[in-house]
């Protein structure tokens, strides 16, 4: 799960292994493979950066196993 924020600047949480793909037009959308999407604050950029780190993390803690 990564935490972003709506443009609002209310803060979710989104499942990353439910992104399909994510658009920049110019604020940032994020599509789910359930077929909806959100639109967030953060960039393009920023929600690859937490996705990275979120799935870095998972890899991590089953190293340890």
């Amino acid at each position: 799960m990564i935490k972003v924020s709506t443009l609002q600047h209310v803060e979710f949480v989104v499942n990353a292994d439910l992104i399909e793909f994510i658009e920049s037009t110019p604020d940032t959308m994020i599509s789910l493979t359930t077929g909806k999407k959100v639109m967030v604050s953060e960039s393009m950029d920023e929600v690859l950066n937490r996705i990275l780190a979120y799935k870095q993390q998972i890899h991590r803690s089953t190293e340890k196993k």
